[in-house]
């Protein structure tokens, strides 16, 4: 079975940083997208950003892009979401997810496996 599971997350003040890691496993990800999305309650799951395993051709939300960069390490099988210049509006859960497709789909409907999640909390 494929698992996914995120760490870093905290309280940070405003314009502060950090860096989301998700462990991946269960299988090879060549071919698949990994994506970040984040959620607050009572607003849809928004995307992040992605990344496709094989090419590291990466895709960003226009609300993070400049701020937030994300890649993976092949040999720990690990992505990452480093976060700088955070905003309070950036809170959220942020959970990691895998589609079997090598699109960096900002879709979260095209990402069949997720994981729990890692809360981020800007302060003002």
């Amino acid at each position: 079975q494929v698992q996914l599971v995120e760490g870093g997350g905290g309280l940070v003040q405003a314009g502060g940083s950090l860096r989301l890691s998700c462990a991946a496993s269960g299988r090879t990800f060549v071919g698949f997208s990994m994506g970040w999305f984040r959620q607050v309650p009572g607003k849809e799951r928004e995307f992040v950003a992605a990344i496709r395993w094989s090419s590291g051709i990466t895709r960003y939300a226009d609300s993070v892009k400049g701020r937030f960069t994300i890649s993976r390490d092949n040999a720990k099988i690990t992505v990452y979401l480093q976060m700088n210049s955070l905003k309070p509006e950036d809170t959220g859960v942020y959970s990691c997810a895998a589609a079997p497709s090598d699109f960096s789909s900002d879709s979260a409907d095209d990402y069949n496996f997720w994981g729990q999640g890692t809360r981020v909390t800007v302060s003002s």
